[in-house]
């Protein structure tokens, strides 16, 4: 009896292991693609989900999950498919302390830091923003997609003769960018259009210096479909 009582207590925790194993954490699922909309958006490296039960890991060849997960970003396969490219590219160049990769369901945002591209006030590229726009044009020569060049600036306000408000400084901007790509460089006129969205659209608040320095940016946006999104996911 002792020994019959001991086999079925292994039966017994065998299959409650299968059935552990075989289970997904609803919350552990959420989490999962919390941390994926994160990375997507630039906010972060992906992030080690911590659960006060353990929970088994999901694997990474499971479609049905990962496919889920698209479905609950709003984010096609191909605009993915045109992250990852970018991705790939900027860690290959090197670039990843001045340019940052994200994504909504519009396409895909190449974000420069407006301190690499120019000077405080200013609209003439930098020696470092030439450089990295030289480092850019490999890319967007890999395909045929329209890219709209955004300038943003913080809220801290301008009055020049040049420039009354961060509207005018944001827009010489953006078209400063087109300009070099298309008459120093071989990107075709005809995919490039620039926006300038003065201090109106801040990724973060501008509450501290750091903050603001984030919000000053020229964005490169690869446009994939003509539909605009909110930020679901770097």
């Amino acid at each position: 009896m002792t020994t019959f009582s001991d086999m079925m207590t292994l039966l017994l925790t065998f299959f409650i292991l299968l059935y552990s194993i075989s289970t997904v954490d609803a919350k552990k699922f959420e989490e999962i693609s919390y941390s994926l909309q994160a990375v997507l958006m630039g906010e972060g490296q992906p992030q080690i989900i911590e659960s006060d039960s353990p929970t088994p890991d999901v694997p990474v060849e499971d479609e049905s999950i990962i496919d889920s997960i698209i479905e609950e970003s709003n984010i096609k396969e191909s605009t993915l498919v045109m992250y990852n490219q970018v991705r790939e590219y900027v860690e290959e160049q090197g670039l990843e302390a001045d340019v940052t990769v994200s994504a909504n369901r519009q396409g895909v945002f190449v974000d420069i830091k407006e301190a690499i591209l120019f000077e405080s006030g200013e609209a003439e590229l930098k020696d470092t923003g030439t450089e990295i726009l030289d480092e850019l044009e490999g890319l967007f020569l890999q395909f045929d997609n329209q890219v709209v060049v955004e300038g943003h600036t913080d809220n801290v306000p301008i009055n020049t003769a040049q420039y009354p408000t961060n509207w005018e400084l944001s827009a010489d901007r953006a078209v400063t960018v087109v300009r070099y790509l298309t008459e120093e460089k071989s990107i075709p006129a005809q995919r490039l259009s620039a926006i300038g969205y003065g201090e109106f659209h801040p990724i973060v608040p501008n509450d501290t210096s750091e903050n603001r320095a984030k919000n000053r940016r020229v964005n490169l946006l690869i446009i994939m479909e003509e539909e605009s999104g909110d930020f679901v996911g770097e």
